[in-house]
C-alpha cells in the first residue's frame, strides 16, 4: 500500500483509487501487491475513460514512484492473473463479485462489466431482428421518391434509409456534411408512410441540450422540402430532447424513471451525436427501450468518445462494412443497385452499420474537408502542408500565441455590440455562436482557464464588457454540473443579458431544444464558468462558422488524432489554429485508445482492433 500512496502523492493515482484498493483488500482479507495494484489501477482506468483494465498491457510495466522510492515493476501477466483467480472478491464473467476478470485478461469493476454485457446482449438481439410489419412494396416506391437518382453509386444514404426501416437497430455514421440528418429526415418520412406509420410514437434525442437544439432546427428546416403529402410532412416530429430528460432524470440518483420495469412509451428512437454517449448512459437507455422499438443511432465514429468511460459508438461500428449475404441480396433487390459489400460470415451487427463517406458540405478542394481527412488518416505531412498553404482561404495558422486573445476579442466584438444595442435574444445567440475558441486542455498558458481570463481582460480593456462584476451583460457561461431541478446539465451554454421581458434586469438566458428561451436569476445558477473558450470535448454536438483551435506547447496525453479531428470538424466555413509543428504531428500520430470488451462481444472474431 505504501507504493500506492507514493503514486497518489505524484497524482498518478487519486485518493479514490487508493481507498478502493484498500476496501477490496480488506473485503478479501488479502493485502497482496497483485490485488492492491489490480484494484487501484482498475479504478483509475474507469476514471480515465476505459471500461476495464487490460492486465496484459499493464503486466511487467515499470512505474516510477518518486526520487526517494525509485520504481517498481508490476507483476508478469501469468502470475498476476493466477493470484487474482484465487481471491474471493474477483470473479469470472457471470459471477457477482466486485471485480470481474475475463478470459482475455480484462479486469472490470462489476458494474462496467454488466453494462457491456447488457448492451451487447440487447444490440446483438436487435441486430438479428427484422422490424415488424414492413411493407416492402411501399418502401421501394417511397425510397425511389425520397432518394432520387444520385451520381454516387451506390447511394449510401438510400441504403441507410432502407436498412433503417427494415431493421430494428441501425447506426448511421459519417463525418460532417455527409448527410446524416437529411437521411434521417427521409427515414422518418419512410416510416410515416408505412402501414400504421402515422400511429408510431417517435422520439428524437441527443446527449446534450445544444445537440438536441441543432437536431430540432435541422429537421424543421429540411422537412419543408420533402416530396411527400402535407399530412406526412406534418406528422414528422421536430421536438428533440436530451437523453436525461427523455429517460426521466431523478434528483440525487444515477438511475432514471424509465427502465426495464417502466420502459419508454415509444416505437422509434432517433439518437443523434451517439459518440458522446458513455457506456453507463447507453446501458440505461437500452434498459428503457421497449422490446419491439426501433433504435436508430446517428454519429461520427471518428470523433472523440464520451468524457466518461467507454467508446460505445466506435465499438459498435467496428472497422468494416460487409453486409451478410442475405441482407445484401435483399437490399440489392429493393434498391435496384449493386452493393459491393457482401460476406458469408459477417456477424448480425454488420447489417446494422451504415457508413456515409461522401461530404456534401466540403468539396474535394475544400481546405477544411481535406484537413479533416488528412488528420483522420494520420497523415502528418499532409496536415502541415495544408496548414502552411497560403492559398487556402478557409484555413489560417497563427505563429504566435501572443495575438490569440486579441484575435478572439476582435471576433467577439460584433456579438457584444449586439448585446449593447439591445438586439433580440435569438439574434444575440446566433451572433455569439458564429465563433468559438477551442482548447485541448484546461490548464497551462494555452488552456481554457487562462485563455478565458485573457480574452475577458482584453474585452474589458476595449470597453466591450464591464469587468467590475462577475455578472455582466454579455458574459457567456457554461454549466459545469447537472441540476435536474433547473433542467440544466453539464455543458449547457447560456448568456447573461439585460432582459426586457424581466424589466431590463440581468438574467441568465438559455436556449432550449424546444426553441424557448429560459430566463434564470444568475444567483440561482449551479456551478458555471466563463466560456469564450471551451475544451474540444465540450464543443461536441456544436458547429460554428469559425473555429480557433489552440493546442498546448507541451506534450500531453490528451492530444490525439480524434481530438484534432473533432476540433477541425466543428468549423463550417473557416478553421484557425495555433500549434507548434512537433505538437501537431504528435497529436496526428496518437490514436485515442480505450480499453473495452464491447467490440469483441458484438463482432467476435471479426473484431479488428482495441477501441
Amino acid at each position: 500500500m505504501k507504493q500506492l500512496q507514493a503514486l497518489k502523492k505524484q497524482a498518478q493515482l487519486t485518493q479514490l483509487d487508493v481507498s478502493f484498493a484498500q476496501l477490496i483488500c480488506r473485503l478479501a482479507g488479502n493485502e497482496s501487491d497483485e490485488l492492491a495494484w489490480a484494484a487501484a489501477l482498475a479504478s483509475h482506468a474507469t476514471a480515465n475513460g476505459h471500461a476495464c483494465l487490460d492486465l496484459a498491457r499493464e503486466a511487467g510495466r515499470k512505474i516510477y514512484l518518486g526520487d526517494a522510492a525509485g520504481s517498481v515493476a508490476l507483476p508478469d501477466f501469468k502470475s498476476w492473473t493466477t493470484a487474482l483467480q484465487g481471491v474471493s472478491v474477483v470473479g469470472l464473467p457471470g459471477d457477482y463479485r466486485p471485480l470481474i476478470l475475463d478470459q482475455a485478461g480484462r479486469l472490470y469493476l462489476y458494474r462496467y462489466w454488466k453494462y457491456e454485457q447488457d448492451i451487447a446482449q440487447v444490440l446483438n438481439r436487435r441486430a438479428g431482428a427484422a422490424a415488424p410489419a414492413v411493407d416492402e412494396v411501399q418502401l421501394q416506391k417511397d425510397l425511389h421518391k425520397l432518394f432520387p437518382a444520385s451520381s454516387a453509386k451506390p447511394d449510401w444514404q438510400k441504403v441507410a434509409g432502407a436498412a433503417a426501416v427494415l431493421n430494428q437497430f441501425s447506426v448511421i455514421s459519417g463525418g460532417p456534411g455527409t448527410g446524416k440528418t437529411s437521411t434521417v429526415i427521409r427515414i422518418l418520412a419512410l416510416l410515416r408512410q408505412q402501414p400504421k406509420g402515422l400511429d408510431l410514437k417517435i422520439a428524437l434525442a441527443a446527449p446534450t441540450g445544444k445537440a438536441a437544439a441543432r437536431m430540432q432546427e435541422a429537421i424543421h428546416q429540411a422537412k419543408q422540402g420533402l416530396p411527400v403529402d402535407e399530412s406526412i410532412r406534418d406528422a414528422i416530429p421536430e421536438e428533440a430532447t436530451t437523453l436525461h430528460r427523455l429517460l426521466g432524470a431523478r434528483m440525487d440518483s444515477v438511475y432514471f424513471r424509465h427502465n426495464q420495469q417502466h420502459p419508454l412509451p415509444i416505437d422509434v428512437l432517433i439518437l443523434d451525436e451517439a459518440s458522446m454517449v458513455d457506456i453507463a448512459l447507453m446501458a440505461k437507455l437500452i434498459w428503457a427501450l421497449p422490446e419491439k422499438a426501433r433504435l436508430i443511432m446517428l454519429g461520427d465514429k471518428d470523433q472523440l468518445s464520451s468524457v466518461e468511460a467507454g467508446a460505445v459508438l466506435a465499438d459498435i461500428c467496428g472497422e468494416q462494412q460487409l453486409f451478410s449475404a442475405a441482407f445484401h441480396d435483399k437490399l440489392t433487390g429493393l434498391l435496384g443497385e449493386n452493393l459491393p459489400s457482401r460476406s458469408d460470415s459477417s456477424p448480425a451487427i454488420a447489417d446494422s452499420i451504415l457508413l456515409l463517406h461522401r461530404s456534401y458540405r466540403f468539396s474535394d478542394k475544400s481546405g477544411i474537408g481535406r484537413l479533416a481527412k488528412a488528420v483522420n488518416q494520420g497523415d502528418g505531412k499532409a496536415v502541415l502542408a495544408l496548414l502552411n498553404d497560403k492559398g487556402m482561404p478557409e484555413i489560417h495558422r497563427y505563429t504566435s500565441r501572443d495575438t490569440i486573445a486579441e484575435e478572439a476579442a476582435e471576433s467577439y466584438k460584433s456579438y457584444l455590440k449586439c448585446v449593447k444595442a439591445g438586439a433580440d435574444i435569438d439574434s444575440i445567440f446566433a451572433t455569439f455562436n458564429r465563433f468559438r475558441v477551442l482548447c485541448a486542455i484546461r490548464g497551462g498558458p494555452n488552456g481554457v482557464t487562462l485563455l478565458n481570463q485573457k480574452i475577458e481582460q482584453t474585452l474589458g480593456a476595449r470597453n466591450l464588457i464591464d469587468t467590475g462584476s462577475d455578472y455582466y451583460a454579455g458574459r457567456p457561461i457554461m454549466v459545469t454540473c447537472n441540476d435536474h431541478g433547473l433542467r440544466l446539465y453539464n455543458g449547457d451554454v447560456g448568456l447573461l443579458l439585460f432582459d426586457p421581458e424581466c424589466e431590463g434586469r440581468l438574467r441568465a438566458c438559455f436556449q432550449g431544444s424546444d426553441g424557448v428561451v429560459r430566463r434564470l436569476l444568475p444567483a440561482s445558477l449551479p456551478q458555471h464558468e466563463t466560456v469564450y473558450a471551451m475544451t474540444v470535448h465540450k464543443s461536441q454536438g456544436s458547429e460554428f462558422e469559425r473555429v480557433l483551435l489552440v493546442l498546448p506547447e507541451e506534450e500531453s496525453r490528451l492530444l490525439s488524432r480524434e481530438l484534432l479531428y473533432t476540433g477541425v470538424t466543428r468549423a463550417k466555413s473557416r478553421f484557425e489554429i495555433y500549434a507548434e509543428d512537433g505538437i501537431l504531428l504528435s497529436a496526428v500520430q496518437r490514436r485515442l485508445s480505450r480499453t473495452t470488451g464491447l467490440q469483441d462481444l458484438l463482432w467476435g472474431s471479426h473484431s479488428l482492433r482495441s477501441a
